[in-house]
């Protein structure tokens, strides 16, 4: 008999010490799954360049993210997905990828890149594989601050000085919309007409951002876009340029885009 609980109590150590074994095994593997992804890169808009995202970038260096903010030439969509490329292609680990406006339009392709672990439509128009910016563009009327002008003789489209406040950032001052229009980077018109190669939000998780109060894009058409993707979906009481007016609500729905499982 005693014998046999000598076995019984060998045994049990064994299956303990095997526990502990595959236990000690197990955490790099969860550690890696539950990490936060820690590489954020932000895709301005038309009318725009990568400094508007400065109050965004400032919340999230302070939460310890690798923040990079692209500047894209607004010469065509292959130029734009080529300058977010280059970016994408210089960060250490998996990155969520955030677009405003047209610049969603940009991470939509470009979103395809591997490291890419997610995306963030800020107030962003977000078409599939094939569609162009204009298609959705037209679905829903023009509001009477909408500003945007036909292109110019070289086809590049700029914003409209008299509309510039209402239109674009109507929740910010007119020292900063002032400045912000002298410094507007104008598109190349036909950018809205091509079409995307690829949309990355159908194999990736996408989280979009409705601004209440855009006058650029109809915000039926940001609802009508995300609705059709699944995406999930927050709604700010902004402008068009809600990223500048409210930072941290932006910045959290990036946050909840990187601790994602």
């Amino acid at each position: 008999m005693k014998q046999s609980n000598q076995s019984k109590l060998s045994m049990g150590r064994k299956l303990i010490a095997a526990f502990v074994l595959s236990y000690l095994l197990l955490p790099p593997v969860l550690s890696n799954a539950q990490e936060k992804i820690k590489n954020v890169v932000l895709v301005h808009g038309a009318f725009a360049d990568g400094s508007g995202w400065k109050g965004v970038f400032e919340i999230l260096t302070k939460k310890g993210y690798h923040v990079t903010a692209v500047q894209i030439p607004l010469t065509s969509l292959k130029d734009d997905v080529d300058a977010t490329t280059r970016i994408l292609d210089k960060q250490d680990g998996p990155v969520i990828l955030v677009g405003h406006s047209w610049g969603g339009v940009v991470i939509t392709e470009a979103g395809m890149h591997p490291k890419v672990a997610g995306l963030v439509y800020v107030a962003a128009y977000q078409p599939d594989k094939g569609e162009n910016t204009l298609k959705w563009a037209a679905t829903a009327p023009t509001l009477p601050e909408y500003g945007i002008l036909p292109p110019d003789e070289k086809g590049f489209v700029y914003y409209d000085k008299a509309k510039f406040h209402a239109g674009f950032a109507g929740d910010l001052s007119l020292a900063e919309t002032d400045f912000m229009f002298a410094s507007q980077e104008p598109i190349f018109g036909g950018s809205f007409e091509t079409p995307v190669a690829d949309a990355a939000w159908r194999t990736k998780p996408a989280y979009g951002i409705v601004a209440t109060e855009d006058k650029s894009i109809n915000p039926e058409i940001e609802r009508n876009m995300y609705k059709r993707s699944n995406t999930r979906t927050t709604e700010i009481k902004g402008s068009h340029v809600v990223f500048i007016s409210h930072p941290d609500a932006v910045a959290k729905v990036i946050i909840a885009a990187s601790e994602k499982k």
